[in-house]
């Protein structure tokens, strides 16, 4: 027996439970939005934070890690059990295809386990959906949680994205806004501002890849 599951959010950078095997990679058809509310880790009711979701956006990719777990029944509910109290804004689990870097064709996976949520405030009460860019950056830059706050958050992302070789516009762009929130733009660490004139060779150099989208698939993190 044996389960993969994707992680385009946290999970980059910090699984948390046991993994046999990890491999960078992407799936299809979606793109990563702040949009989902977290009261829990790194915000609270009353100041809830934003993470990211997945939404469908035809001919997007997004990068992250696909993590195995193998060794049968018990490892595999133990390792679910974890994720699923994590995970606990997600209402959805979505089976997608995986796919590594340079063979976009062909997946390198198929049926794996990605954490979503259902975009719709009535039917999901963790939705916050799309906001200005300059009140998503305040609302970052100001909300904690018993995990840390949620600026950190961002930031690990940007940084775990920057290892493993494919940045996230939308991420950097958000992350130096949150810096000119806290008035520290220009002043931080250059892993930390990955946008800025030294790191502009870190941006990716690959070509855009041109997707098909995924037929019938339904999804939204971890």
């Amino acid at each position: 027996m044996v389960f993969w599951v994707f992680g385009y959010g946290s999970l980059v950078w910090n699984p948390g439970f046991e993994v046999d095997e990890k491999v960078i990679g992407f799936i299809k058809d979606y793109r990563r939005v702040f949009d989902l509310a977290c009261i829990d880790h790194r915000g609270t009711p009353e100041r809830p934070a934003r993470t990211c979701t997945l939404e469908e956006y035809e001919g997007a990719v997004c990068w992250g890690a696909a993590y195995c777990v193998r060794g049968g029944p018990e490892r595999e509910k133990a390792a679910m059990e974890y994720l699923e109290r994590r995970e606990c804004e997600y209402d959805q689990k979505t089976l997608v295809d995986f796919f590594k870097e340079g063979d976009s064709d062909q997946p390198f996976l198929t049926g794996v386990i990605v954490f979503t949520s259902t975009p719709d405030k009535i039917l999901n009460k963790y939705y916050l959906g799309p906001a200005p860019l300059e009140d998503m950056a305040r609302q970052i830059a100001t909300a904690f949680g018993p995990c840390g706050n949620n600026r950190e958050y961002l930031f690990l992302l940007e940084k775990a994205l920057f290892d493993i070789g494919h940045e996230d516009d939308y991420v950097i762009e958000l992350a130096n806004e949150v810096r000119k929130v806290l008035g520290i733009i220009g002043g931080v660490p250059a892993e930390m501002n990955l946008s800025s004139p030294t790191n502009a060779s870190l941006k990716s150099s690959l070509s855009p890849l041109k997707l098909s989208h995924l037929p019938g698939a339904i999804a939204l993190d971890s």
